[in-house]
């Protein structure tokens, strides 16, 4: 009976080890799991790893963090130049219509004849001044041509003195509808009649070529706050710009003022 019990003793003790021993490789292989992640962790919270994910989230956080009112315009394209406002000099001449003009021998003259004389000549009517516009407009066109709206008025302005005045906004903001009812308004929309030609263009659509005819007038890029106002006298040339100087008061003394400022 005692050989048998030391026997059974000897066997449970061997039965205890061998459940132990996976037991024991399996915590050890935990540790070492364990150990793994947190090197991971440590590794992705180093200052010095940055991933293509991360930056695109900060682009998309730098650009919706604008202020109302604003609008995000890119930079230019180094390889693309805008084109150059057109001034009011006659079309060039065809190529066909130079050569045609060049191979036209010159026909022989014809001979004089003695001249009549001439009637006393009547005073001509003078034309009634007319100084009726169109209504003034809100809102912008987004499917306006910008570009030629602008050509237009400069060729106005050059055949009149008047100024241009570039209006830069969106349908969407609220200080251009707050500067747009003050243009509506009878005394700021007689002073914009008397001295400006308005060119309305729409920078809210994201419109590539409206962004490049801002940059033409406004260098750079970035972050513009509406509405964007620039006038150019008959030239063309940049006589003021709000992205620089910062808006006038929307109300109708402070774009009065500003109206009979660059006048």
């Amino acid at each position: 009976m005692s050989s048998r019990a030391h026997r059974s003793a000897r066997h449970g003790r061997r039965s205890r080890r061998g459940v132990r021993t996976p037991v024991i490789a399996a915590a050890v292989a935990t540790v070492a799991a364990l150990g793994a992640a947190w090197a991971g962790t440590q590794a992705l919270q180093s200052p010095g790893t940055t991933t293509a994910s991360s930056g695109a989230s900060a682009e998309v956080r730098s650009e919706g963090e604008l202020a109302p009112g604003t609008v995000f315009v890119p930079p230019a394209d180094p390889s693309f130049a805008p084109a150059a406002p057109s001034a009011s000099a006659p079309a060039p001449a065809s190529p066909a219509a130079a050569r045609s003009s060049a191979g036209t021998s010159p026909s022989p003259a014809a001979p004089k004849q003695a001249a009549a004389p001439a009637a006393p000549a009547k005073p001509a009517a003078s034309a009634p001044k007319t100084t009726a516009k169109a209504a003034f407009t809100p809102g912008y066109d987004s499917a306006a041509d910008g570009r030629q709206a602008l050509d237009a008025a400069l060729r106005a302005a050059a055949a009149d003195g008047k100024q241009v005045l570039l209006d830069f906004g969106a349908n969407w903001c609220g200080n251009c509808k707050a500067a747009d009812k003050v243009f509506g308004q009878s005394p700021t929309n007689a002073l914009l009649n008397d001295s400006y030609h308005l060119v309305k263009i729409d920078i809210g659509g994201q419109s590539s070529a409206n962004f490049s005819l801002l940059r033409t007038y406004s260098s750079g890029g970035g972050s513009y706050k509406m509405p964007v106002l620039i006038v150019l006298d008959p030239s063309g040339t940049v006589r003021t710009d709000t992205h620089q100087t910062g808006n006038p008061a929307l109300t109708a003394d402070g774009l009065g003022s500003f109206l009979r400022q660059w006048s």
